[in-house]
């Protein structure tokens, strides 16, 4: 596919590299000279300098032969403008990052007014994960498939578990569950399990069910999984607003600590129920005097790294029980695992993700609809979900008798609403959502699976 980025910032940045590995023909666009020289130095890509919202930018760009146009710059106008112009010169597809609330908020209108195919916002799809995350605090990672009915979650191995030692088949004899332990890293290897996988004390794996099923075994395994009550969160930015409306309903309690005063008069405005504290989050006295590191949660979501970085680690040695630091920088992102905190929420990655999730159905269209991407294990496996159709080779055989590729697992089916985890004789049929996680294979189509 020819795809065009405008705005080559954290984001862009994370997209590009992205579809670069996966051989897309990509035009890279920015006003920033240096940012597109080192764009061009890294990637695999054709670099134009200029205001992506300008129609002759956009032409010498090839926006009449673009397939997608995806315009992710720091100003949300300048996105929507520019997408406006390129669904006028020919490209057949846009997609906008669009952070404001009240543009968000308009999204259906946007979409049929200018003709968006797809609008991201970052700090919305940041918060929701880190929503996702809090209600199973055992977890290191929480990913949602199949509209909720399916969750893919990454916990570590450890003594008291009950898993460590034993094959997966012994265990399952001994515990019988409905979950599937669907990927697993060891060291630097990156591993698919099978019935005969042995897991030890500090693997970190992946397991797939029901969001009902994965709290059932994980509390059959001592794992904490009491609902989290009392939130602090560290900078009063976007992520904390969408944070604050995605947990009004679940009863927990929020602490915002906020130095601008602009920014702290707006959250008491809009979050009534939240404690909105005015004052330097790192200042020692502040955060003893208002209780703030009492809590369940820890959430670090200031504009610095090095600070979310040095709290998280505060957070940590006071005796906080989930911490979860916002990253951006690859390089502070080992730092941060290393000292033991395993999540990590990095805004540019879950856009990069949608948006690669969104190219590869419109790389297939006539197949199995690509319907939600994940990376997990530092990007070493993929979760992918897709929909059968009439289009898939292997309808209705049972997945005992199929050639399957490998490093890939068949994780999870859901079939008229019902999920099953896959044995030798479950078939796929038309409609049913197959969720598949593999080494990067980069697949684009449930047909990809087979041999």
């Amino acid at each position: 596919m020819k795809i065009i980025i405008v705005g080559i910032g954290k984001v862009g940045y994370a997209i590009a590299e992205q579809m670069a590995g996966e051989n897309h023909d990509l035009t890279l666009v920015d006003l920033n000279l240096s940012a597109l020289e080192r764009a061009e130095e890294s990637l695999d890509v054709m670099c134009v300098e200029g205001n992506g919202a300008s129609a002759s930018v956009l032409l010498r760009a090839g926006v009449r032969e673009a397939n997608l146009i995806i315009a992710v710059s720091e100003n949300d106008e300048a996105n929507l403008i520019c997408c406006l112009m390129a669904k006028k010169l020919g490209a057949k597809h846009t997609v906008a990052r669009v952070r404001n609330p009240e543009y968000f908020r308009d999204a259906p209108i946007l979409r049929r007014e200018i003709g968006l195919d797809m609008i991201i916002n970052p700090e919305y799809a940041s918060a929701q994960e880190i929503a996702r995350i809090l209600r199973v605090p055992a977890a290191f990672s929480v990913e949602s498939f199949a509209r909720g009915l399916v969750e893919l979650i990454g916990f570590e191995i450890t003594k008291t578990d009950g898993l460590a030692g034993k094959t997966l088949l012994e265990y399952n004899r001994q515990n019988p569950n409905s979950l599937l332990l669907c990927a697993a890293k060891r060291g630097d290897e990156v591993i698919v399990p099978n019935g005969s996988f042995v897991p030890q004390v500090g693997d970190k794996v992946y397991a797939i069910g029901t969001p009902t099923e994965t709290i059932r075994v994980l509390r059959s395994m001592g794992r904490p999984v009491a609902p989290i009550r009392r939130v602090s969160v560290l900078g009063g930015g976007r992520i904390a607003l969408y944070l604050a409306w995605a947990l009004e309903s679940t009863g927990a309690h929020l602490t915002i600590v906020e130095q601008n005063e602009e920014k702290c008069l707006a959250l008491a405005e809009k979050l009534p129920k939240a404690s909105v504290i005015r004052g330097d989050g790192t200042d020692h006295e502040l955060l003893e005097s208002e209780d703030v590191l009492n809590c369940d949660a820890f959430v670090l979501l200031t504009g610095r790294d090095e600070e979310n970085l040095l709290m998280a680690l505060t957070a940590q040695r006071a005796g906080v029980k989930k911490v979860l630091p916002k990253m951006s920088r690859p390089n502070y992102m080992d730092v941060v695992r290393q000292i033991g905190i395993d999540t990590i929420i990095s805004p540019k990655d879950i856009t990069a993700n949608y948006i690669s999730s969104y190219v590869r159905s419109l790389a297939n269209s006539q197949g199995s609809v690509v319907e939600g991407l994940h990376k997990i294990l530092g990007g070493a496996m993929e979760a992918v979900e897709f929909t059968a159709t009439n289009a898939t080779h292997f309808l209705n055989i049972p997945l005992r008798d199929l050639q399957l590729r490998q490093g890939l697992l068949v994780a999870a089916i859901v079939h008229e609403n019902k999920v099953l985890i896959p044995r030798g004789d479950s078939e796929i049929h038309v409609g049913d959502r197959v969720i598949i996680v593999a080494k990067s294979l980069f697949l684009q189509d449930l047909n990809d699976i087979l041999e």
